[in-house]
């Protein structure tokens, strides 16, 4: 089952029904960051070319792109219609268009996709949706790395490891050993160091952080048990 989550704004544009009648399922929910939300990797960002280059002009556009990226390891921004009759009908000079398009590309580091009408967008929502769907089916199985392979490639290992964490991918996971060096320096690290890791947002990295050092509930404190006196186990008895 393909699944989409569609911030509540986007009710009053056709592509929500338009993924219903492709077989998409659609939950609404109010979205903080983005319009169509495919996966914990991957948010998509919906503008008319009109709106585009609105949110240029009031400067919404690029604090919206920022926080897209921050959050998501695969930031898309969908531009529907066309940015040349747009730019025609407005006040705003063609280059300047062009040059936020730029910026939002190879700056920011946004994926930016054009689409004709609503019904191409609802198809490339969907497509980039069934792909992320198969690439996480492969990624759920990841091979564990064979006993003989241990002593002759510890990598392998640790990267299967690191992929464990929520949110950590195979890419992710090389950025990680590629930053700390080890999985030890990995969970030893600051919550600021990890958010310092590409496609670690600050809430992620801040639920990784609390896998890292949550305590277990059946955990018992060897130390404190040693160190208890005869009296705290007569104590212990009377209230039991």
């Amino acid at each position: 089952m393909v699944v989409v989550y569609v911030d509540e704004r986007e009710k009053n544009s056709k592509v929500p029904q338009i993924l219903l009648g492709k077989g998409v399922t659609v939950i609404f929910k109010f979205l903080s960051v983005g319009d169509y939300v495919i996966s914990n990797s991957i948010g998509i960002e919906r503008k008319t070319a009109s709106d585009f280059i609105k949110s240029l002009v009031d400067g919404r556009l690029f604090d919206q792109a920022t926080r897209l990226v921050n959050e998501f390891e695969k930031a898309i921004m969908i531009i529907e219609g066309s940015l040349k009759e747009a730019a025609r009908l407005s006040n705003v000079r063609r280059s300047a268009i062009i040059g936020a398009y730029i910026t939002l590309a190879l700056d920011i580091g946004i994926i930016m996709l054009s689409s004709r009408d609503e019904e191409e967008t609802a198809e490339i929502i969907k497509r980039v949706a069934v792909r992320e769907r198969r690439s996480r089916n492969t990624m759920v199985n990841i091979k564990k790395p064979t006993q003989k392979s241990l002593s002759s490639d510890t990598t392998e290992w640790q990267l299967y490891i690191l992929q464990a964490f929520p949110h950590v991918g195979p890419k992710t996971a090389v950025r990680i050993l590629e930053r700390f060096g080890s999985i030890y320096n990995f969970c030893t690290a600051s919550l600021s160091d990890l958010t310092k890791i590409e496609g670690l947002s600050e809430k992620r990295a801040a639920e990784i952080y609390q896998v890292i050092h949550a305590l277990y509930k059946g955990f018992k404190d060897q130390k404190k048990e040693q160190g208890k006196s005869i009296i705290d186990y007569f104590s212990e008895g009377k209230t039991g």
